[in-house]
């Protein structure tokens, strides 16, 4: 099998608001990204990570899955703050890279919270943001602090191929169950509420159990 990343990097002039920068595209996954960013093209120390804005938003238990999470929390794992950042699109527009989403909204949380960190670090026990915006947000939508649900909200669908050497991606849908929808859930707020979500995240996935009763369970 081919490697997953020859790691060719490809500068690029940009021009933002009439001012010319270099931008950098990478062979890699996202987190390979930021690494190559980190080690080989800055050339002063990192104080801040952005990893999207992305199209399509990252909820719930399907954040496994996510490369925006992913680039976001392995500039974390330096100890540099991060923020992921998500605007919610249709499905069909997830990998289009249209140019006819308006980004003006999540633009403006970016900064926002981008000048935060910068100004004050993040709180202690906070590694990275997790933000998602609704598709139909303004600039004045308000956001709430809010928890990664349990459900699942993008269920993978079975590709439909031949032989299991034939190209066959996964697919998904999207499935709520509102019944049992967590209240301060990021999903809830995102796809119910249509507020932006902004949820604090940790590297330490270590469950918060007691020692003693797993090696009770272990000893049974």
């Amino acid at each position: 099998m081919p490697p997953a990343s020859e790691g060719r990097i490809y500068p690029e002039d940009v021009v933002v608001n009439g001012r010319t920068i270099v931008a950098y595209g990478i062979e890699g996954s996202p987190a390979q990204v930021v690494e190559h960013a980190l080690f080989e093209i800055a050339q002063r120390p990192v104080s801040l990570v952005i990893s999207g804005i992305n199209y399509g938003e990252n909820l719930g238990e399907s954040i496994t899955v996510s490369g925006t999470v992913g680039a976001a929390m392995e500039g974390a794992s330096f100890g540099i703050p991060a923020l992921a950042v998500s605007r919610q699109t249709e499905a069909a527009l997830h990998l289009s890279h249209s140019a006819d989403i308006d980004f003006s909204a999540a633009a403006r949380y970016v900064r926002t919270f981008s000048e935060a960190v910068l100004r004050w670090g993040l709180p202690a026990g906070v590694d990275l943001l997790k933000i998602e915006v609704p598709q139909d947000a303004t600039p004045d939508t308000p956001h709430r602090w809010t928890s990664i649900s349990r459900q699942r909200y993008f269920y993978p669908t079975v590709p439909h191929r031949r032989r299991p050497t034939d190209p066959g991606p996964m697919g998904y849908e999207m499935r709520i169950d509102e019944a049992t929808l967590e209240a301060d859930s990021d999903v809830r707020a995102v796809v119910i509420d249509k507020v932006v979500s902004i949820t604090p995240l940790t590297l330490d996935f270590t469950a918060r159990v007691d020692f003693g009763q797993m090696e009770t369970w272990f000893a049974r």
